[in-house]
């Protein structure tokens, strides 16, 4: 399909011959990830996560990626490309206001954590509105989730994405509770509290724990997106 997501490369005609029940919606960012990760990283993760799901459901759509959110808390890194949450939440209104026509229910697969405000806002009005928006984070919790370009993300993205892994550059961050962080990062941002940007410890990453993580997190997505294809 010339590199092209399903929705992208079909036809009209051939979507109102999908059951167009559920459409997927990648959400990622454009944002540093530290000096061993590209801009690219949770767009990456977003975009692959979804892409495992359809393989495996096909009958629900794919849109192409949404690559840019609200990654403020990041500006004072070069690369870093943000639309900023109220921006981000017209969007996303927006898109469903006009999948709804095709589409009984968006499911947004979201790989970046700042974007959650604006999300909770574009689902607020969608469903005032009548409208079905649903949210599934890509993030997942364990002994190894760290908050930014550490262990967890680094390790997916040697298991998605190697080849653009610098593991050489990798080093340690900031490794303090995200809760003692967060005023600091909601004032001054993320440059304030790590000089690299990474939150957490990347360098003992592996491409075998990324393999284990994603395979969890697509479990959760799927059984998401069964919920929603439930017969009512």
């Amino acid at each position: 399909m010339n590199g092209l997501e399903p929705l992208a490369a079909a036809t009209w005609p051939e979507v109102d011959r999908s059951p167009r029940r559920v459409l997927l919606l990648p959400l990622g960012s454009t944002e540093q990830h530290g000096p061993h990760l590209p801009l690219s990283t949770d767009t990456v993760i977003a975009t692959r996560l979804a892409q495992w799901a359809h393989a495996r459901r096909p009958e629900v759509g794919l849109a192409p990626v949404m690559p840019y959110g609200a990654s403020g808390e990041h500006a004072h890194f070069p690369g870093t490309l943000s639309i900023g949450t109220e921006a981000l939440a017209t969007v996303l209104i927006e898109f469903v206001r006009h999948a709804a026509g095709s589409w009984r229910h968006v499911l947004v697969v979201n790989g970046h954590g700042g974007n959650a405000d604006a999300l909770r806002r574009a689902v607020e009005v969608s469903r005032y509105e009548g409208r079905s928006l649903h949210v599934h984070h890509a993030a997942s919790a364990g002994p190894r989730a760290d908050p930014h370009a550490g262990d967890r993300e680094t390790s997916l993205m040697l298991h998605l994405d190697p080849d653009r892994v610098r593991m050489d550059r990798a080093v340690p961050g900031q490794t303090a509770p995200i809760a003692e962080l967060m005023p600091r990062i909601s004032t001054d941002g993320i440059r304030a509290v790590s000089p690299t940007g990474v939150l957490g410890e990347p360098t003992g990453a592996d491409a075998e724990e990324g393999r284990r993580v994603f395979a969890e997190m697509g479990g959760r997505l799927l059984a998401t997106i069964a919920r929603l294809l439930a017969p009512d």
